[in-house]
């Protein structure tokens, strides 16, 4: 509203201003009925709500009357707004109680209007509406940077707190505790980390919004890696099944089930050695289901110099035999580890398959039938498939 009112609006406009006590002891006898602001232990006292409703009333009353906001009382509602939203006033209450600034103001100016009075100030009532959400929209305003600003801050504060629990390694049990209040776990109840391969932190943050259900979590960004904290609703010795779930077309590692949230640094450096063992396209990887692969890419180098050294000599062989020997000895690796059992899969007798074990022993030092050698056997064909 930037012209001035008709004479008649603008003279009960004035009228209103003398009496303003009177206004605002009406508001707040309403206000009073609007959740919070009534309940035994309001977020914002009485005498504050008298004192914004006065100035607010003032405002609004001058603004009718003019037809202008007075410079000085220009940011008053977003003033306002971004003050209710730090004491905790929910936005659909804060909008309840400003728009009964226009019942009210109404009111005060229909009980002053004289009979002649009357018909111009009905004519005119869309400049209480304009005014009143003007005022409304500036309250909103106010309240939603407030918001935005207040989620930044926790956010910020998340992250310090997380990037303490890691720096303490979980030795301090106060950064522990006061960790856990922060970022709303337990902290003596069983958690897991999820570390995500860079570049799929968007997947990761869509499967952190379907974990809703399962329990607590929280999500760190990282630019070798999103971290994923979670806290699941029951107690497990492995990744909750609803966890993995979760996880699908998500290339990441997955820690055990760890005691507690002091053990979330552990617990996340070995989620990162179970993501350097992932693949692309295989979705989630655990831990225990990546053993092998963990410690062959712990050393490029020595993951080569374990292939080159026990499976080198097969190289040197003609033919297709250096490849039924490896075939054979990979699928005995891979399975129950009965000769029975692999002559079965490879549809030969089993004293075919004895004398394959035989002769690779021959070649390379090594007896899949001893234990030990079977380990280092099946390391060093993790080690050649990792580099080719």
């Amino acid at each position: 509203m930037n012209t001035p009112p008709p004479a008649p609006v603008a003279e009960l406009a004035l009228r209103c201003l003398d009496d303003i006590d009177d206004v605002v002891e009406e508001w707040l006898a309403q206000v009073e009925l609007v959740d919070p602001y009534g309940s035994p232990d309001p977020p914002v006292s009485r005498d504050e709500l008298r004192g914004t409703a006065l100035a607010g009333l003032d405002m609004l009353l001058r603004h009718i009357a003019t037809g202008s906001v007075a410079p000085g009382m220009a940011g008053l509602s977003e003033r306002v707004g971004e003050r209710r939203a730090g004491q905790g006033v929910p936005l659909e209450s804060l909008l309840a109680a400003a728009r009964l600034d226009a019942r009210v103001l109404w009111r005060a100016m229909n009980v002053r209007a004289t009979p002649e009075a009357l018909p111009g100030l009905i004519a005119a009532a869309h400049l209480v509406w304009e005014a009143v959400e003007q005022h409304v929209t500036g309250l909103m305003t106010g309240y939603q940077r407030a918001v935005l600003e207040m989620g930044r801050q926790r956010e910020d504060q998340r992250r310090a707190w997380f990037a303490r629990l890691m720096d303490s390694q979980g030795r301090n049990p106060d950064v522990v505790r006061d960790a856990g209040r922060v970022l709303g776990f337990a902290p003596a109840q069983p958690v897991l980390a999820v570390v995500a391969h860079p570049g799929e932190g968007a997947a990761l943050r869509a499967a952190a919004a379907a974990m809703a259900g399962i329990g607590v979590h929280y999500r760190h960004e990282s630019p070798t890696g999103d971290v994923l904290i979670v806290q699941p609703t029951a107690r497990t010795a492995g990744a909750p099944r609803s966890v993995l779930t979760a996880l699908t077309g998500v290339r990441c590692g997955v820690s055990p089930v760890v005691s507690g949230l002091s053990e979330v640094p552990r617990a996340v450096r070995l989620a990162a050695a179970a993501e350097g063992a992932s693949r692309a396209g295989a979705g989630p990887r655990r831990l225990e289901d990546a053993w092998l692969d963990v410690f062959v890419g712990g050393s490029g180098e020595l993951a080569a110099e374990l292939a080159h050294q026990v499976l080198g000599p097969l190289a040197a062989l003609g033919g297709s035999e250096g490849e039924r020997l490896l075939e054979t000895v990979r699928i005995h690796l891979t399975g129950s580890g009965s000769v029975a059992d692999t002559a079965a899969a490879l549809y030969c007798h089993r004293n075919t398959v004895q004398h394959r074990f035989a002769r690779f022993r021959e070649l390379t030092g090594r007896d899949v039938r001893v234990p030990e050698d079977a380990a280092v056997v099946a390391l060093a064909l993790r080690a050649a498939d990792a580099l080719t």
